[in-house]
């Protein structure tokens, strides 16, 4: 059984520059948010608008080059945040700081409290060094930041490694904080409707990849670690009430309650993927793995891939699941081939990214 997907518009991203990353999304309880980023700027614009023509582009300057960290949009289109090596700051359109907040140096040999960019911009060994990330919640009135510990101001212990911070996203005021007791190489935020829950994937490398759940009451922070630390979290339902997962080394689809974390079901590649049309008959043992990247179209209806294992034969797949019952409802058909990962985008609908102009192809269902 396949599923057709239509071609709703094709998108340039927001910025121009032939040296700038593929564009992501930042997607909010209705509104989704367009990013893209070079080593001198961010640049951001609202989808709607975009999809109706009338799409203005905000742009940050950036403090640092992007290498050095991660970074994030308010929902306003009026602020960015950065992550970076040494600190979070908070910079409006002009690139005047608004709040900064400075803690342990990424870079796992270096204990140096820094207190600018220019101290390591030199160095040859922060140019790999480790990272955290930051998000806003989805009323746009919190900061969610993960950072390598300790903070810079605070009488806290020397030997906390990771930290997760709740920001006031107006000055930065650090609201709420706990050692998540990890050892991050990197982390990525997915968002909850609700401003004051937050999921967060850490990267251990080899180690393997917790998962952590963040509820602020206003007054404190409490975190819940979920499974064995072998789960990569994707995305949330559009209703809060679930959470997709894939495990370390992709090999199953899992749906959560976000209520206590708890696994509904699971889907095994291997037990429902069929094998790649291009596979030689000679290979009795193809690999067949999830992607990392996928999300719901609807409460009940989830899009991923197995772009990343089915390079190796031809093009990459994508594929519709039921989460209902995990249960595979086919194949997604283009109607001219594409690449990479599918990545919804808040509204039943998902954008592929094309190889040569890094333009941004927006699908639904046919029939939708």
């Amino acid at each position: 059984m396949s599923a057709s997907a239509r071609l709703v518009t094709t998108l340039a991203g927001p910025l121009e520059s032939a040296t700038a990353s593929l564009p992501g999304e930042r997607c909010l309880p209705g509104r989704t948010l367009i990013l893209q980023g070079d080593d001198t700027q961010l640049a951001a614009y609202d989808l709607a608008a975009a999809l109706a023509g009338e799409a203005s582009v905000a742009r940050f300057p950036r403090p640092w080059p992007r290498r050095f960290g991660t970074c994030t949009v308010a929902p306003g289109l009026d602020v960015a945040v950065f992550a970076g090596v040494h600190a979070v700051r908070a910079v409006d359109r002009r690139g005047t700081t608004l709040w900064e907040v400075r803690h342990g140096c990424w870079e796992g040999s270096c204990q140096e409290p820094h207190t600018s960019f220019d101290e390591y911009a030199d160095s040859r060994g922060h140019l790999y060094a480790d990272s955290g990330s930051v998000v806003f919640s989805a009323d746009g009135k919190l900061v969610w930041a993960h950072v390598r510990g300790p903070l810079a101001e605070g009488d806290e212990d020397p030997g906390v490694i990771d930290e997760w911070l709740v920001l006031d996203a107006t000055d930065g005021r650090v609201l709420g904080q706990a050692d998540i007791l990890t050892a991050a190489a990197g982390s990525g935020h997915v968002s909850h409707p609700d401003p004051g829950q937050m999921g967060l994937s850490v990267g251990e490398g080899q180690d393997g990849v917790p998962l952590l759940w963040g509820r602020w009451n206003g007054e404190r922070l409490t975190v819940d670690r979920i499974g064995d630390d072998d789960r990569c979290l994707m995305a949330v339902s559009p209703s809060g009430e679930h959470f997709l997962t894939v495990t370390h080394y992709q090999e199953a689809l899992a749906l959560h309650r976000v209520e206590d974390g708890s696994v509904v079901s699971e889907l095994d590649a291997e037990e429902v993927i069929p094998d790649h049309p291009a596979l030689h008959p000679d290979n009795d043992e193809p690999e067949v793995r999830w992607d990392y990247y996928g999300g719901f179209l609807d409460e009940h209806t989830v899009i991923a891939g197995t772009s990343e294992a089915d390079e190796e034969y031809g093009a990459g797949r994508h594929w519709l699941v039921d989460v209902r019952d995990m249960r595979l409802l086919g194949e997604v058909t283009y109607p001219f081939p594409t690449s990479g990962v599918p990545n919804t985008l808040g509204d039943g609908s998902w954008y592929t990214i094309a190889e040569d102009t890094k333009e941004l192809q927006v699908w639904r269902l046919a029939g939708v």
